[in-house]
């Protein structure tokens, strides 16, 4: 017997290499997969994002309709030629998921843009002057879970940015 601590030992038949766990230590992790699997499943049924980890992101727990169409964010610069300019993606230091998450704070309060506007100009300093920064929800249409090539732009915020040219005008 090879001692594992004072409460539990763990039995070796002679010449076997195999660790056997005790019954004791079987019946916990009995009990604790029972449980987990208990919960994930009441959350899958039951819960919502904010049952997680005990139940999926809705993503993966429910199936959307493949006629719905399918959302994209993102956030451009807008320049005096009327030229967008990406700031989402990793361009201003937010990560896609990270920006998504904010948008309802930039809805209300959209000054907030301008401090994008600020780090890309600062990241890219050759880039044109923008007059202005705005959030964009591109909503592409799908037709039996498949791109039918259209979609609408749903422009959420603008913010015009003071002291650019559109204010000099």
């Amino acid at each position: 017997m090879v001692a594992v601590s004072d409460r539990d030992t763990i039995e070796l038949e002679p010449d076997d290499d195999v660790v056997r766990l005790p019954a004791r230590a079987q019946l916990i992790r009995l009990v604790i997969a029972t449980a987990v699997l208990a919960l994930t499943l009441s959350g899958t049924v039951f819960g919502d994002d904010y049952a997680f980890p005990f139940g999926p992101p809705r993503m993966y727990a429910t199936r959307a309709d493949p006629d719905t169409p399918v959302s994209s964010t993102r956030v451009v610069g807008l320049t005096e030629a009327g030229e967008e300019v990406r700031l989402s993606g990793g361009e201003v230091g937010l990560r896609r998921a990270e920006f998504e998450g904010q948008v309802p704070r930039l809805v209300d309060n959209p000054e907030l843009l301008g401090l994008l506007a600020e780090s890309y100009l600062a990241n890219n300093p050759a880039a044109p002057p923008l007059v202005a920064v705005a959030i964009v929800v591109r909503r592409y249409e799908l037709r039996d879970g498949q791109s039918t090539g259209s979609y609408v732009d749903d422009v959420r915020v603008t913010y015009p940015l003071p002291g650019m040219a559109q204010d000099e005008a």
